[in-house]
């Protein structure tokens, strides 16, 4: 990268991560980043009894090795890039872990794995981890926007079925594994280059099924350790990475790519504070349909009167949770059910727990319920004109529904809850970790978390974070 006249994509991202390890995040940014990863750990203890935990504990069994890094909840420590693994797919494994718009991708599931992973494993301080997580996130998120088209009103990515949270996912991961694990700007970036060869993701099954997507978040942060370890050992990158003719994002966007949304204002503005939390374990799609459902529900709109039910929502998002419609009025089982827009309207009108429906509404029992199931074939999903001017900067929806007597009841949602303009608050986000946690912890051990995970801004290591979620 000496070489090239002036910085590259790769090279400027690399020296905001070097520069962010020696200085330290902005004021206020390593808090943001330790509220992800309270939310992180308690999403992953939440999904440890998932098939993609167990399939990929197994696994990580199979292959052995030194023991680095605490894969949550299975009582063991292994490899750094094998918790990695583990961990990014247990985060994602719920679809319960936070969201950046426009760019439609989910950042902390992989990155912040992989910076955990290699933190335990060099006993690194808390702050470093936040750090490098931190720096990692902003890397993901702005790769992302590199995809995102403000004419198409989507992300690239997205359009042509990829999943950027396992894509962009990758190379921030290995930024902040790199970064976390003391290597320079240039073998910063050279892990970066190495991981944007490892990152993949297709989105079909949301569409039509299976449970792979759920083991995106950790494939991710799993290519970024070992990305890192590569580049300390001397493997290389090519520094165009990002803009280059082959290079990231006109592989997978084409013509469409925006190299300059990726650096623009970089340092400057940091995208991290305004990702989304998740309140609901199911797409993020979903979500303000629930909202929705779950006002009118308020107002007194009782399941057994309703006779109609419309959901509007942005055209680009339909194909994820309205199509097939006769995959998304019976979804198969609890986990596709949180992909479908008629079930999780129809779990919000019904009853729900947690913060307005939580996991018990997504097992499969649930989504076989009668009752819910005949409310759900009563939904017809529709583009709403206000929704695609809003999306993808949120993810609105407008929920219409008419009951016996005639009235017609409508509910329009136009901010998310859970993010910068309608933000869970500090007791919201620590009840939902509860209720994840409760799943694997006594209300004691889940209490000692999230004080650690709350103070890692001033934690000299991450031991007793880690030996609690160990589990």
């Amino acid at each position: 990268m000496s070489g090239m006249s002036r910085p590259t994509v790769v090279a400027r991202l690399a020296e905001l991560a070097a520069h962010t390890r020696e200085e330290g995040l902005p004021e206020g940014l390593r808090e943001d980043v330790a509220r992800r990863v309270l939310d992180l750990l308690g999403n992953s203890l939440a999904a440890s009894g998932e098939v993609s935990a167990t399939a990929v504990t197994a696994v990580v069994r199979e292959w052995g090795g030194t023991p680095q890094a605490t894969a949550i909840g299975t009582g063991l420590k292994v490899p750094a890039a094998s918790a990695a693994l583990v961990n990014g797919t247990l985060a994602h494994s719920l679809d319960f872990d936070d969201t950046h718009l426009p760019s439609v991708l989910h950042p902390s599931s992989p990155v912040v794995p992989a910076a955990l992973a290699v933190a335990e494993a060099r006993g690194a301080t808390g702050a470093a981890l936040l750090d490098a997580a931190g720096v990692g996130i902003e890397v993901a998120v702005r790769l992302g926007m590199g995809g995102y088209d403000e004419a198409l009103g989507n992300s690239e990515f997205f359009e042509r079925g990829q999943h950027a949270t396992s894509i962009c996912g990758a190379v921030g991961a290995a930024v902040a594994a790199a970064t976390v694990g003391g290597l320079d700007a240039e073998g910063i970036a050279h892990a970066a280059g190495i991981a944007a060869s490892m990152g993949a993701g297709l989105l079909e099954a949301n569409r039509t099924g299976g449970t792979v997507k759920r083991v995106h978040g950790g494939w991710a942060a799993h290519a970024g350790v070992a990305a890192a370890d590569l580049a300390r050992h001397g493997l290389t990158g090519p520094p165009t990475v990002v803009e280059g003719r082959f290079g990231f994002l006109h592989a997978f966007c084409g013509e469409r790519a925006d190299v300059d949304a990726v650096v623009d204002r970089l340092g400057e503005h940091w995208e991290l504070p305004g990702i989304f939390f998740k309140p609901y374990p199911c797409n993020h799609f979903t979500h303000a349909g629930i909202d929705a459902a779950l006002q009118l529900r308020a107002q007194g709109v009782r399941p057994q009167d309703v006779t109609e039910i419309e959901l509007g929502a942005p055209t680009a998002v339909l194909r994820t949770i309205g199509a097939p419609p006769e995959e998304k009025a019976r979804p198969r089982s609890g986990y596709h059910a949180a992909f479908s827009g008629p079930y999780t309207v129809a779990a919000a009108l019904t009853g729900g727990g947690g913060l307005g429906v939580f996991h018990e509404d997504f097992t499969d029992a649930a989504a076989a319920d009668p009752e819910r199931l005949a409310l759900a074939a009563l939904v017809r999903c529709v583009p709403d004109a206000r929704c695609d001017e809003i999306f993808p900067h949120q993810f609105p929806a407008v929920l219409r529904v008419t009951t016996r007597d005639g009235t017609r009841h409508e509910v329009r949602v136009d901010a998310n809850r859970g993010g910068p303009q309608n933000p869970l608050s500090s007791a919201e986000l620590a009840e939902k970790f509860r209720l994840n946690a409760a799943r694997v912890l006594d209300a004691d051990a889940a209490q000692a978390v999230a004080t650690a995970a709350l103070d890692l801004p001033a934690a000299p290591g991450l031991d007793q974070l880690m030996a609690g979620v160990r589990a």
